[in-house]
């Protein structure tokens, strides 16, 4: 219904990309029974300001960074599935006659989605998802209804295209977490029941997703991320926004560094996961999380899952989606390993081949 689409029978092998605001990741699996394989992926660097915030400004220029990466991967998959994210996308659940067929409840939906969506329709993609038997009335089934702002998907479908892409599905970056978590649960012990917070830190944004049984409950996302340190490291060591970023990944930095700019920095992170958990408490009936999953490029920063671990006292590990995959031989394993903790949504797209 529309383009955005997080259900669909059978799908063809998909290419997942994840555009964020400071770079593209794409990944492809393969599966073999009931393992995964790692193909090929890639992670490049976007123009500043070709995204800002998650909305595409500069489609040219994201589409030339996407082109050359499916180039530069020897994929030969032509369809891809992206992602918007939660911020754009507005999830209702809604109560509908059980006995519907999928059209019929299209149709209805169509009729009423005004009173559930504060856009023009007509500006809007929409999709929806039967979650089974509403608890309130045996004769009718709860439907998960989502709506995004039509510009947002078309900027992702005209990027695509411009890279010589066909877009298969238009996820939403909480669903594609929550799948690529499947993954992720089986290191965890006693899952039954868990309450799970995956703390996202990307460039410039920062998003907690509860999963409560593998299933989001909650979704918030705040200005964030670890631009603040490259910018910090500029700023007092008179670099580029390049050469920061560089030294940020390489070192070759001032002895001040790691006390000066490092150790505040993750103080500030832990700042950042507490505040987060507490918006989460005060706006739900839980008081804790069994687990900690630390996502996006800056969790794989040395001893920062130890760091929350001790100063919150909640098991806290780092992501890793990979860990019981096979990896193709073109694959540079070390670098995957160490890019494995913000490649959860860009698994998650890449898994929709296997729906």
């Amino acid at each position: 219904m529309g383009i955005l689409d997080f259900l669909e029978k059978k799908a063809k092998p998909v290419l997942g990309l994840d555009i964020s605001s400071s770079s593209v990741k794409l990944l492809e699996l393969s599966r073999h029974g009931d393992r995964y394989r790692v193909e090929t992926y890639a992670v490049r660097p976007l123009p500043p300001n070709a995204v800002v915030e998650k909305n595409i400004n500069d489609q040219e220029e994201v589409a030339t960074v996407v082109k050359a990466m499916v180039k530069q991967s020897k994929t030969r998959l032509k369809h891809a599935a992206v992602a918007v994210a939660g911020s754009s996308v507005i999830t209702k659940i809604i109560d509908m006659p059980a006995g519907l067929s999928d059209d019929s409840m299209e149709m209805q939906i169509s009729l009423e989605a005004d009173q559930y969506i504060p856009f023009p329709l007509e500006e809007v993609a929409l999709d929806f998802e039967v979650q089974g038997a509403s608890p309130r009335n045996p004769e009718q089934v709860e439907v998960l209804l989502a709506a995004c702002r039509r510009e947002n998907v078309d900027a992702r479908v005209n990027v695509l295209q411009q890279a010589g892409l066909a877009t298969e599905k238009v996820d939403v970056e909480a669903y594609s977490m929550e799948r690529a978590f499947e993954l992720v649960s089986e290191q965890l012990e006693d899952r039954e029941g868990q309450v799970v917070a995956i703390i996202d830190i990307g460039a410039t944004m920062t998003t907690l997703s509860v999963l409560v049984d593998g299933k989001t409950v909650y979704s918030r996302e705040q200005l964030f991320g670890g631009k603040q340190l490259t910018e910090e490291i500029q700023r007092r060591y008179g670099l580029s926004m390049e050469e920061a970023g560089l030294a940020k990944k390489q070192g070759g930095l001032p002895d001040d560094y790691e006390a000066e700019v490092l150790t505040p920095f993750k103080e500030a992170v832990v700042q950042q996961v507490t505040r987060s958990l507490q918006f989460f408490f005060s706006a739900s009936q839980y008081n804790d999380v069994d687990y900690i999953v630390l996502a996006g490029g800056v969790a794989s920063m040395d001893d920062l899952s130890a760091l929350i671990e001790e100063k919150l006292g909640t098991q806290t590990l780092v992501a890793n989606p990979f860990a019981g995959m096979s990896v193709s031989s073109r694959v540079n394993a070390v670098a995957l390993a160490n890019d494995a903790p913000s490649l959860m949504i860009v698994t998650g797209l890449a898994m929709r081949s296997f729906d």
